[in-house]
């Protein structure tokens, strides 16, 4: 963690939030992280749980940091960087984690010349289990792509990608991966309320049972489908319900519903565009 790098969060909302909180805890000091917003009970609240600045004032923010946290929503994000713009430096590092927004939009909305990453976190960041896609344009020293890492890290994992493109498949796997997880846990919990567990008996089960696996292979040395062979005995039960989900087609209902999220994405970029 740098010391003598400042942070501005401009929007604190949930995903902001995390992030602060991730990084105090991993040692980034309080005094140099500033968070924006509107509402001044918020800011007062994280003022006193995190001990960092807060200020309703963007432009105050952003003349006394290093690092832009870009925390607003992807259709308020055009209007917060033209009126941003007088306050830019050619010193400062722009990061984004709006979904939707690309970096030829953030060039055009500022100025190409300054160093801009596209991040894409997932929720799991407000529980320090995050995965994070991030892209940088070719202003971004390996420095700030270092720190920009760290800011990541502090609340789960990031990687990089080489192209632009890629981030809709980050939004495809991470982004709107959670929301995958939750449905096939919820059906799983519903299915065992009708195979006669009590709900509370099945959502525990389903629960416990999701953090296991999601251990097991994050701390294996071989990969899920050797995971998945290791536990399905032959003519075995588990067995039984694999073939039940490929015979249903699983794997290509995966494929066509991240394809389907990819393909929003690319709509979505050309509507804020």
């Amino acid at each position: 963690m740098s010391n003598n790098k400042t942070i501005a969060f401009i929007g604190a909302g949930n995903m902001a939030t995390s992030i602060l909180g991730g990084l105090i805890s991993h040692g980034w000091p309080a005094n140099r992280i500033i968070a924006t917003g509107r509402t001044p009970e918020k800011l007062d609240g994280l003022h006193q749980q995190f001990g960092v600045q807060v200020t309703q004032d963007n432009h105050q923010a952003v003349q006394n940091a290093d690092i832009i946290m870009l925390c607003v929503k992807p259709k308020g994000m055009q209007a917060l960087l033209v009126d941003l713009l007088p306050s830019l430096n050619n010193q400062h590092l722009l990061i984004s984690v709006a979904a939707g927004i690309t970096m030829g939009s953030l060039e055009s909305w500022t100025r190409p010349e300054l160093a801009i990453i596209r991040s894409m976190p997932n929720t799991p960041a407000l529980v320090n289990s995050g995965a994070t896609g991030l892209y940088a344009n070719a202003q971004v020293s390996d420095q700030q792509k270092q720190l920009a890492s760290s800011i990541f890290n502090a609340v789960g994992i990031s990687e990089w990608v080489k192209t632009e493109a890629l981030i809709d498949a980050v939004i495809a796997v991470s982004g709107s991966g959670p929301a995958y997880y939750f449905l096939f846990m919820e059906a799983m919990k519903n299915a065992g309320i009708a195979l006669g567990l009590d709900e509370k008996t099945a959502e525990r089960l389903t629960l416990q049972t999701a953090l296991g696996a999601a251990k097991m292979a994050s701390e294996s040395d071989v990969d899920a489908r050797e995971l998945r062979r290791r536990v399905t005995s032959p003519n075995g039960t588990t067995e039984q319900a694999i073939k039940s989900f490929q015979q249903d087609h699983l794997e290509s209902t995966v494929e066509k519903a991240m394809t389907a999220a990819v393909h929003r994405a690319q709509e979505m970029a050309k509507e804020f565009q």
